[in-house]
Parts: C-alpha cells; sequence; structure tokens
C-alpha cells in the first residue's frame, strides 16, 4: 500500500481538492463559469449578512482587539503570522490573549486552552498557538463571550487577538489584519466559483492593514511582505515534552528516505520548503485539519517529517518504530508592522483595583 493509498480522502475532501485546483488558475475553467450563478447567489446572501449582523449591545470588550484573518478560504499563513505577532506584542511590553473559534473541536461554549488538551476538544490551531506562544488562549462559536471570558479569567491581559474571525461581523473589533500568501485570491471570484469569503477591496479602510507571507505582494492591496522559514527538526516525543536538545538541523536529514505529511490548506508550500532545504522527500496531502484518527501512512515508515499543527493530533502510541520529525513553521514579521498595528488600538486603559 501506497502513502497516498493509505489515506483515502473522504468524498468532501475530495471536492474540496477538486475545487482548489480549479480556484487558484489565472483563467476560468468550464467548472469555474458552471458554478459562476451561486457565486453570484452566495455574494448576495453575504452581503446582507454583513448588512444585517451587528454587535451585540452594551459596552464593548475591556480590552482593544485585533482580528487576523483572510479573505481567501484558508492557507495563507494566518496562525504563524498570530503567533509571531504574539510574541512581538510581548517583546513591546504587551500582555496579548488569544481567542478563536476551534475549527473543528467538539461542541461547547467558551473554554480556555491548555497544553494538554486534545486538538479535538479545542482545535488544531488553538492548541498550537497556545503551546507557542503560552498565552491565554479561549475558544468558542460566539467569540465574544470567549473574548470575555478570556478578560474575567486573566485580567492582566490588555490585548486580544482573534485568530480568523474576519467574516464574524458580531465580532466586536478596533483593528483587522488581512493575511495573504503568494497566491494572492487566485481567479478573484466568490465561493464556490472561486476562493474569495468575500470580494477584495479596492483600497483598505484606516484601522486595516496587510500582510504578505508568501515573501511577495500578490494583490493590488499594499502591505507588509514577511517570510515563513522552516526551523529544526524536532523528535515528535521531544517536541511534545518541549525538550530542545534532541532537535536537529535540517542537513542531517539528508541522504534518507523521507516522507513529508501535512493537513493544510496549502501543503505544497510546506513540501517545496523541505526541497528548498535539500531533503528528498515524497509526500502526502492530507485535507486542512485532518484529525488523524489512524496514521495516514504505511506502519512500515521509517521517517516521516510533518508540521506542528498534524504533531498536535498524532497519538504516539501508534507509531510503532516510526520516527515522526515535527518541523516548525517560523514567521519573521516586517520590522515595524507589530509597532504599526498597535497604533491603532486603544492605549490599554489602568484596571480598577479589586476591593
Amino acid at each position: 500500500m501506497t502513502a497516498r493509498e493509505s489515506a483515502r480522502p473522504s468524498w468532501a475532501a475530495r471536492v474540496e481538492a477538486l475545487l482548489q485546483r480549479h480556484w487558484w488558475q489565472p483563467r476560468p475553467s468550464l467548472l469555474v463559469r458552471l458554478l459562476g450563478p451561486l457565486s453570484l447567489v452566495y455574494g448576495g446572501l453575504a452581503a446582507r449578512a454583513r448588512r444585517q449582523a451587528q454587535p451585540p449591545a452594551g459596552p464593548g470588550l475591556p480590552v482593544p482587539l485585533l482580528v487576523v484573518g483572510n479573505l481567501v478560504v484558508g492557507g495563507a499563513g494566518k496562525t504563524p503570522a498570530v503567533i509571531a505577532l504574539v510574541q512581538a506584542f510581548q517583546a513591546a511590553g504587551r500582555r496579548p490573549g488569544v481567542i478563536s473559534r476551534g475549527h473543528g473541536r467538539q461542541p461547547g461554549g467558551a473554554r480556555a486552552v491548555e497544553p494538554g488538551d486534545p486538538a479535538a476538544a479545542v482545535g488544531d490551531e488553538p492548541l498550537l498557538i497556545q503551546r507557542r506562544t503560552g498565552v491565554p488562549v479561549w475558544v468558542g462559536s460566539d467569540r465574544n463571550a470567549a473574548a470575555r471570558a478570556l478578560c474575567a479569567a486573566h485580567p492582566e491581559v490588555d490585548l486580544l487577538l482573534s485568530d480568523d474571525g474576519l467574516q464574524h461581523r458580531r465580532l466586536r473589533r478596533d483593528a483587522e489584519l488581512l493575511v495573504f500568501d503568494d497566491r494572492g485570491v487566485g481567479n478573484a471570484r466568490l465561493l464556490p466559483a472561486g476562493p474569495l469569503r468575500e470580494p477584495l477591496p479596492a483600497a483598505i479602510g484606516p484601522q486595516q492593514r496587510v500582510l504578505y507571507t508568501g515573501r511577495r505582494v500578490s494583490t493590488p492591496l499594499p502591505g507588509a511582505v514577511g517570510q515563513r522559514t522552516l526551523g529544526q527538526a524536532w523528535p515528535l516525543e521531544a517536541w511534545l515534552r518541549r525538550d530542545a536538545s534532541a532537535a536537529v538541523e535540517l542537513p542531517a536529514l539528508r541522504g534518507r528516505p523521507l516522507l513529508a505529511v501535512a493537513g493544510l490548506a496549502a501543503p505544497q508550500q510546506f513540501f517545496g520548503m523541505l526541497v528548498a532545504a535539500g531533503l528528498t522527500v515524497d509526500t502526502l496531502a492530507l485535507p486542512d485539519h485532518h484529525a488523524y484518527a489512524t496514521l495516514p501512512w504505511p506502519a512500515a515508515t521509517p521517517d516521516v517529517l510533518t508540521t506542528e499543527k498534524d504533531a498536535v493530533k498524532i497519538d504516539t502510541a501508534a507509531l510503532k518504530g516510526t520516527r515522526v520529525w515535527v518541523l516548525p513553521l517560523d514567521f519573521q514579521l516586517t520590522p515595524g508592522l507589530a509597532d504599526d498595528l498597535l497604533t491603532l488600538l486603544p492605549a490599554p486603559q489602568p484596571k480598577t483595583p479589586l476591593p
């Protein structure tokens, strides 16, 4: 059995992969043209929802909120950007927290994310953010409720970031960061004929900024350009223990058969970075947010390379001899971007002492 055969993507994943192939082509395919009328319907419904959506009545959030999100469906490097921003804000003396819906999590109200939580309970990306930064992270389908719960539990927090939520119009926000990778907006059409959740604006608003994670500006909107890089390779067990002494530089993995596995919206970017690092890899692309209910590679696979987003869901007890190497995706922000974003947010207010 090959690695690709062992993955067995679901029907929904196959449809998603088919659409992705057509969305990012420069010229509209027959399928894209056939889906055009549905995009008109989607656009009308989405515009009406934006007009009707209002933040809940009453006082706003106790601290300013920055939404970091995509206009396109998935895969723009949003989560690494959130991690980098949290670290930059900490370096500037701020005390950030993070809220998220928690894609794929079990139903339930707002809750804190703890390092030992299963990804199925809180979502893979919120769990990764908490593990990488150590800041308070709360998840909930009602992001306003998650934000209030986080602030109540952590009165020291003076700034919130929302990992996604750009289209969640009921979420109160003070500023927005729009994230694009080197694919830009693809064919620039709305779902389902294209990857856009909402139309690309002609210009950004005064409380908006744009970040490009693919080393180049890929839309007409001006913005900062950052850079994604691969860190050291960590054995999975050492990564879970946060034991940096076991990590190795990527050249140490050259010259051996490697299987690269990624459950991302745009896994080819991860695979390309491995090849650019001089590694020889076979590849296994999984659906975004793949659950890892079972291991998707053959039992005899000796070495697997994967991302942190995948690693939080892999059961070490099921490996049976396979060495899994976790490769963190680090993001380098453009100098000055974090400071610029802070100028868009209200200054932190002095906390009222508790009686």
